[in-house]
């Protein structure tokens, strides 16, 4: 049987892959420290992934994880988030759960860096074309 694609076949991605999966679960529970809900960890869609679903107050908040080893590359992190890719799997996501279709929504990214405390920037950026 052939390995599986999902999993990283080398030690550095390995080492990247699970430092993602440990960058989403610390940002998860920064969240549910500020009273949001999880809805959804590693949403997979066939157009994307959206790394955390939450909902506080109503509000519906699809969030990018960034972690990098420098709290100084945030700025260059935050250019690099896939806006595109995000915001197809969030409207993928609202076809599943026309409920929340109606909710205000939002687009957040949580950045993490060693020694530091996490940086929420909400509403990082418009899902509008």
């Amino acid at each position: 049987m052939p390995p599986s694609p999902l999993k990283p076949k080398n030690r550095t991605r390995l080492a990247a892959y699970r430092g993602g999966h440990r960058a989403e679960a610390l940002a998860a529970w920064f969240l549910r420290l500020k009273f949001y809900a999880i809805i959804a960890r590693r949403y997979k869609t066939p157009v994307g992934e959206i790394d955390l679903i939450a909902e506080r107050f109503g509000t519906t908040v699809f969030v990018e994880v960034k972690a990098r080893t420098a709290a100084s590359s945030q700025t260059e992190a935050l250019e690099a988030v896939n806006q595109a890719r995000i915001t197809r799997a969030a409207a993928y996501w609202l076809s599943r759960n026309p409920a929340k279709a109606d909710s205000d929504l939002r687009f957040d990214v949580i950045f993490l860096a060693p020694w530091r405390w996490p940086r929420h920037v909400i509403n990082a950026f418009d899902a509008a074309p």
